[in-house]
């Protein structure tokens, strides 16, 4: 292999600790904007179809201008993509906070998705191209992912906490929060001369096609239950004649948004397809959860956040127990663990009644905390692993388009669902009825991910077990040759 890009600034915990910054900042945005969605509802009035937007316009920014975000890293450099996008994601969140209708708050969640998508393959390809591929990097990957596990977890508890105030400082605190990861990057990310293409031409094509087809493709889902059956069939043919026009531009681009040839990887495409239905059925099962504990049960934000800060369960184990699991068994079947983990934990919630007591639901969500930590680190890893250097930034773009691509699809299909079932319904038993049928979508998501993540588990042999002494080391403050 060759030779890393440059070392880390004074030590590799520095820099690791500001990117983790960023994730971590990722992981609370999202949860504290979860919890805060009956009060915005109420607040401004909007319906259910319309709050789900708020959730995915940003994860529609984030998903469809990720290759783009990507790409942009490889070419521009990481360390520039990284800090400017930063900026915007600070500017924009304040944005939102001071949102006076429906629409401007959108508006300000689909900027912010757009600048998440630059900023985090940028920091992602910074760890890649770090630390040398084997236990090294896939510790740093691994703490990497339990950060976001733990910014998601406490997101949960301050995001009810944030709301039960007012919902808009549930953005106000990620501007502060940016603002301190904005001073650590300009302090501990170094400024090198990393390698770029010669060719600085972005595919703009590429990323206006591929960003249409993932928005009409969700849009076509969402509004099945509220449009004639001609209208979903010909939004979703348009997506699809899109997604095949996105190939046809990246054939014959001179500088592709992403090359082809990755795709050929029959490992790397099954990492982003469960990486897809993961985040699918886990946005999905969120968005119905705190419906039916604020709405249908009446309980507070706060008492929501606490609730589920069980699913937090894998900011520990992501970074203690998993690098073990998955140097005894290969990342394989750790993901095969996780998912079969997640489609037990929407089964047993499955029969959800209206007078469930916690205990009822705590396994559910403790089995999502497990699942979660089994599949999210090593699918991290299985996506960019055995890339080149120069194609880490498309890899982790890719990988995060799959996951907020599944987020969005994931929350349009259980909003579908739930309206459709639900329909003019207005009662407890109405209500309960359109969360029953919407929970289905999660377990379909999650069976599926099972069966393929079942096709990696046994297609290759357990890799020997390491003795103690082989280990992955910790991270040193010089990086490791290549």
């Amino acid at each position: 292999m060759s030779a890393p890009v440059s070392s880390p600034p004074r030590s590799s915990w520095g820099l690791l600790l500001v990117l983790c910054g960023a994730i971590f900042l990722e992981g609370i945005d999202i949860a504290m904007l979860n919890m805060a969605l009956p009060t915005i509802r109420e607040d401004m009035g909007m319906s259910t179809g319309s709050l789900q937007w708020v959730m995915s316009a940003y994860v529609l920014g984030y998903g469809g201008f990720m290759l783009l975000g990507g790409r942009a890293a490889d070419v521009f450099g990481r360390r520039r993509m990284f800090v400017a996008w930063l900026v915007v994601f600070l500017l924009f969140s304040g944005l939102g906070g001071l949102a006076t209708e429906g629409w401007m708050l959108i508006v300000a969640r689909f900027v912010t998705g757009v600048a998440a998508a630059f900023m985090t393959p940028a920091g992602l390809s910074i760890i890649t191209t770090t630390f040398e591929e084997g236990p090294r990097r896939n510790r740093a990957l691994l703490v990497y992912s339990g950060t976001a596990a733990g910014g998601f977890s406490l997101g949960l508890v301050l995001g009810g906490f944030l709301a039960a105030l007012d919902w808009r400082w549930v953005f106000f605190a990620p501007v502060i929060l940016s603002f301190f990861i904005l001073l650590g990057a300009l302090a501990l990310i170094p400024r090198v001369d990393e390698p770029r293409t010669a060719d600085r031409r972005m595919d703009v094509a590429g990323a206006v096609t591929v960003t249409a087809a993932i928005v009409l493709l969700v849009l076509g889902v969402e509004r099945a239950t509220h449009t004639a059956g001609g209208w979903t069939a010909l939004t979703v043919a348009a997506s699809l004649a899109l997604f095949a026009a996105f190939v046809l531009v990246e054939r014959r681009a001179a500088t592709p948004l992403l090359r082809l040839g990755l795709l050929r990887s029959w490992p790397l495409l099954r990492a982003n397809l469960v990486a897809l239905l993961l985040f699918g059925a886990f946005y999905g099962f969120q968005f119905v959860a705190v419906l039916y504990l604020q709405e249908l049960r009446g309980w507070s934000t706060l008492q929501t956040s606490f609730a589920m800060l069980v699913l937090g369960a894998d900011a520990v184990i992501s970074p203690t127990v998993v690098p073990r699991l998955v140097d005894r068994f290969g990342n394989a079947r750790v993901i095969l663990a996780g998912m079969a983990t997640a489609a037990l934990a929407y089964l047993l919630f499955l029969p959800v009644g209206a007078d469930w007591t916690y205990l009822a639901m705590l396994p559910s969500f403790a089995l999502l905390g497990l699942s979660f930590a089994l599949a999210y680190g090593p699918l991290t890893i299985a996506a960019t692993e055995g890339v080149a250097e120069e194609d880490q930034g498309v890899a982790g773009g890719l990988l995060y388009t799959s996951f907020q691509f599944g987020a969005a699809l994931g929350l349009s299909a259980v909003t579908a669902v739930n309206v459709a079932a639900t329909g003019d319904g207005g009662s407890p038993a109405a209500l309960l009825d359109g969360y029953r049928a919407a929970l289905l979508v999660p377990l379909g998501c999650a069976l599926l991910a099972t069966a393929v993540s079942a096709f990696g588990a046994f297609a290759r042999r357990r890799p020997a077990p390491t003795a103690p002494a082989e280990a992955a080391p910790p991270l040193s403050a010089e990086a490791p040759a290549r």
